[in-house]
Formats: structure tokens, C-alpha cells, sequence
């Protein structure tokens, strides 16, 4: 018998990845008649290494995040998904997506996009994708992009 998800949860981070990421979980959640949940996590990393950080770069990041998250509401709209709920974190996207947002949220199943960093960025913090598929406490889909379209 078919595993069939109730709650689904999708990162997105503006990379084409996530972006693919996003458009199977609208398929999944379809077929399943599941609650879709697009999480937009702000790495407050990004901004411990700048000396003169201020309110206005996380307001930046927020803003953007807002405006990505809308467009993906428009998409779920047009393609007839209507359990759709949006977030926005702050933290480390490898234990809010893994461990916070799994649990608070009941997540059955997580969609990511196989990777939104460079080479030298998954060899020094490691890629999310791989954090979340061996420390979530769910099903995990990697999506990977097709290499004939990049």
C-alpha cells in the first residue's frame, strides 16, 4: 500500500533547486489531498560574519523571502491547491527544517532541492539536503534538477 502524507513541507530558497523542489511537492500534495507547507528559512549565519550588521539586512532578506513566497502562493493557486500555508524562520535551515518545523508542524514528508550552496560551502558546512535526509524524523525527497536544462 502507498504511503499517503497528510502534512508537507517544502524549503525554498530562491535557488532553481528549490524552486524544483517546490513544483513536485504541489504535485505530491495534490495526489494526496495533504496540507502544503513552503518554508523560507533566514540563515542568521550569513549574518554573524558581518561586523556592521543591522535590522535593515534581515529586513532585506525578509522582504525578499515575502516576495519569493508569493509568487509560489500564485502557483499553488493556479494549479488548484488550496491547503497552503506559508513560513518564514529565522536560524540554521538544517534544524529548523530537520528537527523544529517536522515536529511543530506534524511533517510527514519534506521536499528539498538537492543543493542551493556552491562546492566549497558544502564542503565547509555541508549541504541541508543531506543534514534533513539523516536527521529528519520522516520521509525525506531529494529533488534533483535535470542537468540537460541547466
Amino acid at each position: 500500500m502507498f504511503e499517503e502524507y497528510k502534512n508537507i513541507l517544502v524549503a525554498v530558497d530562491g535557488s532553481k533547486e528549490s524552486e524544483q523542489a517546490f513544483k513536485k511537492a504541489v504535485q505530491v500534495a495534490k495526489r494526496n489531498n495533504s496540507k502544503l507547507f513552503i518554508a523560507h528559512i533566514i540563515d542568521i549565519r550569513a549574518f554573524e560574519s558581518i561586523s556592521s550588521f543591522d535590522e535593515s539586512m534581515a529586513d532585506e532578506a525578509e522582504k525578499a523571502a515575502k516576495e519569493t513566497l508569493a509568487s509560489y502562493l500564485t502557483y499553488t493557486k493556479e494549479h488548484q491547491l488550496t491547503d497552503v500555508e506559508y513560513l518564514i524562520e529565522y536560524g540554521s535551515p538544517k534544524t529548523v527544517i530537520a528537527r523544529e518545523l517536522q515536529q511543530s508542524k506534524n511533517i510527514d514528508l519534506i521536499l528539498l532541492g538537492a543543493t542551493g550552496l556552491n562546492v566549497m560551502e558544502r564542503i565547509l558546512i555541508g549541504s541541508v539536503s543531506s543534514y534533513v535526509a539523516r536527521h529528519a524524523h520522516c520521509d525525506v525527497l531529494i529533488v534533483c534538477t535535470d542537468l540537460n536544462n541547466k
